[in-house]
């Protein structure tokens, strides 16, 4: 027989909850544990590591992104606290330099791995109006991708949507140890090759229309009826969600801390397998 479902509180720290309802599973995590895994992760993107976040309109990518984004700088702040604990051993260590140097070196290593909050950048800001849903990818690419693989700062023009133009002053990208790009599309198979982490946030249809409108006013409609017939058919095509490292549901209606945790969806035998692997 399956394991019983769990269900600790997970406003608790280190715990999980998992609902099952056949044939997917949603499983409460901590964003601070996704924070370790993307800082665990091999940089692909040059130096940097880069997370996409992707999935359709309205299902709350900018919210994960932004939220993930908080969960790296603090996991920042606690491999300084770590590597100045190792240097202060290192200090007191006489006669035992050897090894001690070895855990100050390992303490450096992960605060090298995240300096500060991670850049986010929303590629609703660089498309060039409703017609640009899919075609961006180059201005990305030249923009941002490309210096950041190299090592360089890159930076983009905003694009204005009551003004319909990029304005001038661009925004500067830094090649940091993370990257986040938020976006409908962003963890295309393109993308794959400079990846670190790929995560699919989803929610009804319905819900993320109203969310769309409650944001954007009706007049938007049709082009957003237009928009999420175009999303959809490059999801089909482009297996973006069964490709994912991750998927989240992004409006979940159990009770659950927010800013700390997130809704991961899950097939049952996945999450069966996971249940007895954590045992």
């Amino acid at each position: 027989m399956p394991p019983a479902p769990r269900n600790r509180d997970p406003k608790q720290p280190g715990t999980t909850r998992s609902v099952t309802s056949l044939p997917v599973v949603v499983v409460f995590e901590a964003y601070a544990g996704l924070a370790r895994r993307v800082l665990a992760g091999s940089p692909r993107l040059g130096r940097t590591r880069l997370v996409a976040v992707d999935g359709p309109s309205g299902a709350g990518k900018s919210v994960f992104a932004e939220r993930l984004a908080d969960a790296i700088a603090a996991e920042a702040r606690a491999g300084e606290a770590r590597a100045g604990e190792a240097r202060a051993a290192e200090t007191r260590a006489v006669g035992a330099r050897a090894a001690v140097v070895h855990v100050a070196d390992r303490a450096v290593e992960w605060q090298g791995a995240a300096t500060g909050r991670p850049p986010v950048v929303h590629t609703d800001d660089l498309l060039d109006g409703w017609s640009d849903q899919l075609t961006f990818w180059d201005r990305l690419e030249e923009s941002v991708l490309a210096p950041v693989r190299a090592g360089r700062t890159g930076a983009y023009h905003r694009y204005s949507w009551t003004r319909r133009r990029f304005l001038p002053e661009p925004v500067p990208v830094p090649a940091a140890p993370v990257l986040i790009v938020e976006g409908v599309s962003v963890a295309r198979t393109a993308a794959g090759a400079d990846l670190t982490l790929a995560v699919f946030v989803t929610a009804p249809q319905p819900l993320r229309l109203t969310r769309a409108v409650d944001r954007d006013g009706a007049s938007i409609l049709p082009e957003l009826r237009r928009w999420h017939t175009t999303e959809q058919a490059h999801f089909t095509a482009d297996r973006t969600e069964s490709r994912a490292d991750l998927v989240v549901d992004g409006a979940p209606a159990l009770p659950h801390d927010a800013d700390r945790y997130y809704l991961r969806r899950t097939t049952t035998a996945s999450a069966a397998g996971s249940a007895d692997a954590s045992r």
